[in-house]
C-alpha cells in the first residue's frame, strides 16, 4: 500500500466518523426543538397534533379561569384566539393584557401547555409575540402592549 493511498483512507475514515458524529448531535437535538408559533398560525393549521411547540400572545382580558391547580386562559394576537390549559402554578406576574409564552401540545383543538413564562418587566416582550402583534395592527412602536378588551 502506498503512502499516498494510507493518507486517502485516513481522510476518508476522518470524515466518516465526523459525519457519524454530526448524525448523533442531530439527533439528541431534535428532541429539544421548540419552534415558536403565534396563535393566527395554530389557527392555520400550521402545527402538527402532538408537536411540541411554544405560543406566545397577550392572555385575553376575562379569560382566565382557574379551578385550584387546572388554569384556563385564552392567548390572543389581536388576530386569532387559541384556547389554553395548564395545570400547575402560574408566575407571579401572568394576569390577563399581560404578554405570555406557553409551551406544550395542542390536543383536540386546544393547547396544552406544560410551562408558562410571563414577560418580566414593563418593556419585555418576545420578538416573535411583537412581530406578530406589528402584523396583526394591534402594536405601536413603544407604546405599552394593546388592550384585549373585547370590541363594542
Amino acid at each position: 500500500m502506498t503512502r499516498k493511498r494510507r493518507r486517502l483512507y485516513f481522510v476518508l475514515l476522518g470524515l466518516a466518523g465526523l459525519a457519524a458524529g454530526v448524525g448523533l448531535a442531530l439527533t439528541a437535538f431534535q428532541d429539544s426543538i421548540v419552534f415558536f408559533r403565534s396563535p393566527s398560525e395554530i389557527a392555520e393549521g400550521k402545527v402538527a397534533g402532538g408537536q411540541r411547540v411554544r405560543i406566545g400572545g397577550l392572555v385575553e382580558n376575562g379569560s382566565v379561569v382557574k379551578n385550584g391547580q387546572n388554569i384556563s386562559f385564552s392567548v390572543t394576537d389581536m388576530a386569532n384566539t387559541v384556547k389554553v390549559h395548564y395545570t400547575g402554578l402560574l408566575p407571579d406576574l401572568f394576569r390577563e393584557g399581560q404578554g405570555i409564552v406557553a409551551e406544550g401540545k395542542m390536543e383536540q383543538g386546544v393547547f396544552v401547555a406544560s410551562e408558562v413564562l410571563a414577560k418580566h418587566d414593563e418593556n419585555y416582550m418576545p420578538k416573535e409575540v411583537a412581530d406578530a402583534l406589528k402584523k396583526s395592527g394591534h402594536w405601536q412602536e413603544g407604546g405599552p402592549p394593546p388592550s384585549t378588551a373585547p370590541a363594542k
